[in-house]
């Protein structure tokens, strides 16, 4: 049976909630910001969470949720339901999930990979309306100790529809990205995969490794002397690797696909290292590409 932790009683606001009741399964980084993001803008909405008990404990000392309980029955009168677990945890949890809903309401999902979670949303009965999303912000670190109510803030939020979800679903879930700060967006699920594969995937890959490889031959003494370029280039290495299994066991082919362009691509670069003809392309390609990368960033 789930222990529920007691209620903190939201303040007033001026700005009607698009959606009453948010329940968000998963409190990490993403799920943890969402919270405490609708808290800040929509304090008269119910912020319902599910996780561990120790976790719901460090969001409550955060004023970051409304009710906690370590079972998804709490969220039973939720209108928006916010599946904020990994990958593959989020698609179990869909599974049952009409079983903890007793009424109509809008479903989506935070996580990095599209297509398994929409094909599995085919089976949800017509009152429960799914509409994957994915929110392009994220941290260094994960957890909700590092979750903050700016996160979204001027980032995209990319949502991907199955078949012929209705339009407010969509619209309302537009309406509440924005309030949340973001910039939504639509993308058909193996679009979304595919990008995804060479936007987020592959850097987080290629960093983890690079730092592993230069960590391991440096040792301790070594890294002391390395520069700010060696530090901002494997910032994604301190990312956790629970959450990256289920990205790659579910985006595994386009993965593998960036994977291999880059590897043909070092070992054009490792043939002509005495000429450094490649070197000169790929350095020119890069350029040019950071460019457009960096323009109109603060």
């Amino acid at each position: 049976m789930s222990r529920s932790l007691p209620v903190i009683q939201a303040g007033d606001h001026l700005a009607p909630p698009v959606f009453e009741k948010v329940a968000v399964i998963g409190l990490g980084l993403i799920g943890g910001s969402i919270a405490l993001a609708a808290r800040e803008v929509w304090p008269r909405a119910l912020v319902i969470a599910v996780d561990t008990r120790d976790v719901l404990e460090q969001a409550m000392v955060r004023h970051a949720i409304d009710v906690a309980a370590d079972d998804p029955i709490v969220a039973a009168e939720a209108d928006l339901v916010v599946l904020a677990a990994p990958v593959r945890e989020n698609i179990s949890i869909l599974a049952s999930l009409a079983d903890c809903i007793t009424g109509t309401a809008v479903v989506t999902d935070v996580g990095s990979t599209k297509r398994d979670i929409v094909e599995a949303a085919g089976d949800l009965p017509a009152r429960l309306t799914f509409v994957g999303g994915h929110p392009l912000a994220g941290a260094a670190r994960g957890g909700l100790a590092h979750a903050r109510p700016d996160l979204f803030r001027d980032r995209p939020w990319i949502f991907t529809p199955r078949g012929e979800a209705p339009g407010a679903a969509v619209e309302r879930l537009y309406a509440f990205a924005r309030g949340l700060g973001a910039r939504p967006c639509t993308l058909e699920p193996v679009a979304h995969d595919r990008l995804l594969a060479y936007l987020s995937h592959l850097p987080q890959l290629t960093a983890s490794a690079l730092m592993a490889i230069v960590g391991n031959e440096a040792g301790v003494s070594g890294l002391g002397l390395a520069g700010r370029g060696l530090v901002d280039t494997t910032r994604l290495a301190s990312s956790p690797p629970d959450v990256w299994r289920d990205i790659t066991a579910t985006n595994g082919d386009e993965i593998g696909r960036a994977l291999d362009e880059l590897i043909e691509r070092l070992r054009a670069l490792r043939a002509d290292l005495p000429r450094g003809d490649s070197l000169t392309d790929t350095f020119g390609e890069a350029a040019h590409w950071r460019d457009v990368l960096t323009r109109d960033r603060s």
